[in-house]
């Protein structure tokens, strides 16, 4: 069959992924400080954005909290004239302008008035984005712009800062002091130097002696063990402090993988020393740090802000309303367009007014539309795990991204984004919203499922309470699951204690002996 070129006439629907669309999916995903990011950067390049600033109240609304006639108000608002201010000046006692002078406002109601929020539904009849209450979460307090509590916050000092104000002390030359210096920059926030001494070495020109020497500097500065290479190393500079750096304890700290092993045998043998000193080695060894360099600041810590906020009622049912300092508040200038869009000349001004007020009215819209979808996926997560809120994590269920996506008409990947770095303030804590979705564990006598949460929750319950004399092995975890009716295999519990970082039996044991011998 020969090949040949034809023209056809096809008609067919499929669905086209616009960069507008493409651009709102990735605002459903994006947390809120990334939002505010995002929404910052748009503000300095669309000229028809204005940020929304607390609407200022009209004279009828201050009159009327005030109880006063509108216009009685708007008379007492203006200004006195400069010889009815001179007048009542001179008319008050010196002790009342002392008063007047000298005393501050201590009305912390007026200093901070509370943000004016919109009422909301119920869980199950929330439908529109709310107003939290719990105002100053998302930026330290319902203030004005000028209220700053940074402001207050003391500047805490780095670990490499601390320690190049020890170099400048202890280290006179230059050229030692430039090794020093170089060898601070390579001290990671534990307080290790990262970096092999022969590289450095070779990178700075220097013999290998004299980088060591320096380093040798270094490893006495405060805090103590700054400056190790490895552990053992990090361990033997603080016990050479203490002046407990004994050849026993040199080969203790040596042979440190045997204590991880709880291998006391073979530490015994190699230290060549009686079970009573091992206790007091093993001892000595648990009261030393091992990451010096993290009592000092690395950095600001960035808090969680939640999205979510959800409250019970005194009836049983739950309030679930959208965090409004974390919600950009953004409109459209049409007033400022009218004025501008008859001073553009040419067709290029033209387009680009255009373009950027399409661009202003699809991101007002796309940002009502995430706060809205935010809000109706955390309502139904809610309603799913109504227990969970009301009795712990016991009663946390079994839910996936489709039960949602089916209860609230969208797709699950919708869903998933919705999801995603997100987070719910609620009576037992914040919670990110991917923490409600488990999957399911069959229940033993056929009845309703279990969370896998609520199962790993069961397993740590019972490794806390179990006693030295009666450790509990996977096999016993797996048949008292069984009798409380969750059918679980060992290999699932194993997977859960290793995911929770606990130890086996045996571990578990020796650590509980080694503390009872502690003691």
């Amino acid at each position: 069959m020969a090949l040949s070129q034809k023209l056809q006439l096809r008609q067919s629907q499929a669905l086209v992924m616009t960069p507008q669309l493409m651009q709102a999916i990735k605002l459903l995903q994006l947390s809120s400080l990334d939002l505010a990011a995002y929404v910052e950067a748009e503000l300095e390049r669309n000229p028809l954005l204005e940020r929304v600033d607390e609407p200022a109240r009209s004279a009828e609304e201050a009159a009327a909290e005030a109880g006063t006639p509108a216009a009685e108000s708007e008379e007492s608002a203006e200004p006195a004239s400069e010889d009815a201010r001179t007048e009542d000046w001179s008319e008050q006692p010196e002790a009342s302008r002392t008063e007047t002078e000298e005393r501050p406002d201590t009305n912390l109601e007026n200093a901070f008035p509370d943000d004016a929020g919109e009422p909301t539904a119920r869980a199950v009849q929330a439908e529109t984005p709310g107003y939290s209450e719990w105002a100053g979460v998302g930026r330290g307090g319902s203030g004005g712009e000028d209220y700053n509590p940074e402001a207050f916050v003391s500047v805490e000092t780095t670990l490499a800062e601390h320690l190049a104000r020890q170099l400048t002390l202890a280290i006179t030359d230059p050229v030692q002091r430039m090794i020093g210096q170089h060898l601070i920059d390579l001290v990671d926030e534990a307080g290790y130097v990262r970096g092999d001494l022969a590289a450095i070495a070779e990178k700075l020109g220097a013999p290998l002696p004299e980088i060591e020497a320096v380093l040798a500097i270094l490893q006495i500065f405060d805090p103590p063990g700054v400056c190790a290479r490895d552990l053992a190393e990090c361990l033997a500079i603080q016990l050479k402090e203490r002046d407990r750096y004994d050849p026993a304890m040199r080969e203790f700290i040596l042979h440190l993988d045997l204590l991880a092993k709880r291998d006391f045998a073979g530490l015994k043998r190699l230290c060549r020393v009686d079970e009573e000193d091992l206790e007091d080695m093993t001892g000595e060894i648990r009261r030393l740090n091992p990451k010096p360099g993290l009592a000092f600041g690395g950095g600001v810590v960035q808090p969680i802000v939640p999205d979510v906020f959800v409250r019970a009622y005194p009836d049983g049912t739950w309030t679930v309303e959208l965090n409004s300092d974390t919600l950009p508040r953004v409109l459209v200038s049409q007033s400022y367009y009218a004025k501008i869009s008859k001073t553009a000349k040419s067709d290029k001004e033209r387009s680009f007014l255009t373009e950027c007020l399409q661009t202003a009215n699809w991101l007002t819209r796309a940002l009502d539309q995430r706060a809205r979808t935010i809000l109706k996926v955390a309502t139904e997560i809610v309603r799913q795990q109504d227990a969970f809120l009301a009795y712990g994590v016991q009663h946390l269920r079994p839910l996936n991204l489709r039960m949602i996506a089916d209860a609230i008409g969208m797709h699950e990947s919708t869903v998933s984004r919705v999801t995603a770095n997100k987070y719910m303030a609620t009576p037992r804590g914040i919670f990110e919203l991917k923490y409600f979705f488990s999957s399911a564990i069959a229940a033993a006598g056929g009845g309703e499922a279990h969370s896998s949460e609520a199962v790993r929750h069961r397993i740590k319950e019972m490794i806390d309470a179990e006693s030295p004399a009666a450790v509990l092995s996977d096999d016993t975890i797996v048949q008292r699951l069984h009798e409380a009716g969750v059918d679980i295999a060992r290999r699932t519990v194993a997977k859960y204690r290793e995911s929770m970082r606990i130890p086996s039996s045996v571990q578990r044991r020796r650590e509980k002996q080694a503390s009872n011998l502690a003691d």
